[in-house]
């Protein structure tokens, strides 16, 4: 071991107690005494032995990087109910990756994963993932419990709805509604000036598509018009239902001819600059 991290290891371990080496070089971790270990506070995931294997230190959550096995060695170890296997997150691009080039060289990345994958309906009405993630949450409000296992039964819950907009004739236009409800919900969609068809009705330049995500419990739906006109303009509704409720969520649409969109965007930007000065 080289003069200056002995120093550097003298002084920020004054007692004969293990501490984190400063490089994978200087991994002397010194004799324990196991008395003079820190008590690790705030531990969300439970404690680990640290890389000594001398003292403790928190465990790690889900998501984060982990070591495999049960020795600390450079990321740490998981905690209470978690284990350490390859990232489940859909592959891509993630936070420190090398690029594109590198990326076949380079391991894959473990990380903390929930053993028990089944959602938890807290008392506080919300639904957790996950058993882990509910430990998590309850570890900071000790009056937090579980309900019991599964989504906590709720009405359709609009988490994003449909966005207002204008654009010209022939353009193909999208409404987006993703809702989260258990029992799952049925969506449709609706204009507001003929609010007794459910679209698309049989209007063929008009579909609607809907599938599971992009969460669990969710669902998403689109309500798509193609070469849109003028006549298309509107308000549209996403209407959500379940045994329990529904919810519902509205946009206007304006679809213009292309000298009305000139000057609709000619205004449009004028009012933009206006509020810049």
């Amino acid at each position: 071991m080289s003069l200056p991290i002995l120093v550097a290891l003298l002084v920020l371990c004054p007692n004969p107690r293990p501490c984190r080496p400063l490089d994978d070089q200087a991994a002397d971790c010194g004799p324990c005494r196991a008395d003079s270990c820190p008590a690790p506070l705030g531990c969300r995931a439970g404690a680990v032995p640290d890389r000594c294997g001398c003292c403790s230190e928190c465990a790690n959550l889900e998501g984060q990087a982990c070591d495999p096995g049960r020795k600390n060695v450079l990321f740490g170890l998981c905690g209470d109910g978690l284990r350490c296997q390859a990232d489940p997150r859909p592959a891509g691009r993630r936070v420190g990756d090398q690029d594109e080039e590198d990326e076949e060289d380079e391991e894959e990345e473990q990380v903390c994963v929930c053993e028990e994958r089944e959602a938890v309906c807290g008392s506080d009405g919300v639904t957790y993932a996950n058993v882990c993630h509910f430990k998590e949450a309850a570890f900071s409000d000790p009056e937090l419990h579980a309900r019991g296992r599964g989504p906590c039964k709720t009405v359709p819950v609009i988490k994003v709805g449909p966005k207002s907009q204008v654009n010209g004739s022939g353009s193909h236009l999208v409404f987006l509604c993703e809702v989260f409800a258990f029992p799952m919900a049925a969506v449709e969609w609706r204009k507001d000036d003929d609010d007794d068809v459910v679209l698309p009705g049989d209007d063929p330049h008009i579909s609607v598509q809907s599938r599971g995500g992009p969460l669990r419990f969710e669902l998403s739906s689109w309500l798509q018009i193609e070469g849109a006109e003028p006549g298309d303009s509107g308000t549209y509704r996403c209407v959500a239902r379940n045994s329990l409720g529904s919810a519902s969520a509205a946009a206007a649409l304006g679809v213009l001819r292309a000298e009305e969109l000139s000057s609709y965007l000619a205004n449009h930007a004028s009012d933009d600059q206006r509020r810049l000065y």
